[in-house]
């Protein structure tokens, strides 16, 4: 049996067969901590997924892999806290690992790895109800069961059923190895982050017209969270009326999977009118043959 510090090193170097090992020899460790602070029910059970989905994206923090036990564990205890005051998971605080000293960032890793192929291929399995709550919850800002309700137009309960499958989606792959080689999504995620950034700073021109044109749908809609707005024009109408009136927007996030196109911006009021507006948008795109069939704009 491979040991805990050389799982850990391959798992960061993104052996996804090696993480599911690593989680597996610690399962049992996590689900005391969940049970001993929530008793026996389903919110253990997502506790102790939400942690395995926390360390799919977050393996590269460990620093000291014999401590990967104690890490893995905090996780769960931290999820199962939240919970329980109604809040959402926070992610785990590793200060007192080592300190680190120099490399790439954990972030800058998992871009480069294997894993990250990995864990979209796995989503990307899931259907896409399913798979967009769990964009929203594990790859954006939008990570509350209330905000991600609102941004769905579905109840708070439906979004939980729809993580908790997500979880155990991506659990019961880790668990089983996942030793295939998958296509590079990292390639998928830079040309959607330059798409965005393009379509961006053509908005910031005045020209979001030929955003719009190039990249939705003649019949697509813009809706808010409660309701249908319009359509394209209304879409161009409202970012025009934001650049009059001094408001700009910087990309932030960009999140894409099949069917679906995710911009975090923040929101740049006029130096005179600094509370114009909110700090920050969402852009959910729903997509239909590759171009833009619904615009969803909320702000968290």
């Amino acid at each position: 049996m491979r040991n805990g510090s050389s799982l850990v090193g391959a798992a960061q170097a993104g052996d996804a067969g090696a993480l599911g090992l690593l989680l597996a020899q610690h399962e049992a460790g996590m689900r005391a901590v969940a049970l001993s602070i929530l008793g026996y029910g389903p919110d253990a059970e997502d506790a102790v997924q939400d942690a395995m989905v926390t360390a799919l994206r977050r393996v590269g923090e460990v620093r000291d892999p014999e401590a990967v036990g104690a890490w893995l564990r905090t996780i769960v205890r931290n999820n199962c806290r939240a919970r329980l005051r109604g809040v959402r998971p926070v992610p785990v605080d590793t200060a007192w690992l080592d300190t680190y000293s120099g490399g790439p960032d954990p972030e800058e890793l998992l871009e480069q790895s294997a894993l990250r192929d990995w864990v979209w291929h796995a989503l990307d399995e899931l259907s896409e109800a399913d798979r967009l709550v769990m964009l929203l919850r594990h790859f954006t800002g939008v990570t509350s069961y209330e905000q991600i309700a609102s941004i769905c137009g579905i109840p708070v309960g439906t979004v939980r059923s729809r993580l908790s499958h997500g979880r155990k989606v991506l659990a019961e792959r880790l668990r089983a190895g996942a030793e295939l080689a998958h296509a590079d999504a990292s390639s998928l995620a830079a040309a959607s982050r330059r798409q965005a950034e393009d379509a961006l700073a053509t908005a910031m021109r005045g020209d979001f017209h030929q955003v719009v044109g190039d990249l939705w749908h003649a019949d697509a809609e813009l809706r808010l969270p409660d309701r249908v707005v319009g359509g394209v024009d209304a879409a161009v109408r409202g970012m025009a009326s934001d650049l009059d009136a001094g408001v700009r927007q910087r990309l932030v996030n960009v999140v894409a999977g099949p069917g679906v196109l995710i911009w975090e911006t923040d929101l740049i009021s006029p130096p005179d009118n600094p509370d114009h507006c909110p700090p920050g948008a969402v852009w959910l795109h729903k997509l239909h043959e590759g171009r833009v069939s619904t615009m969803t704009l909320f702000h968290p």
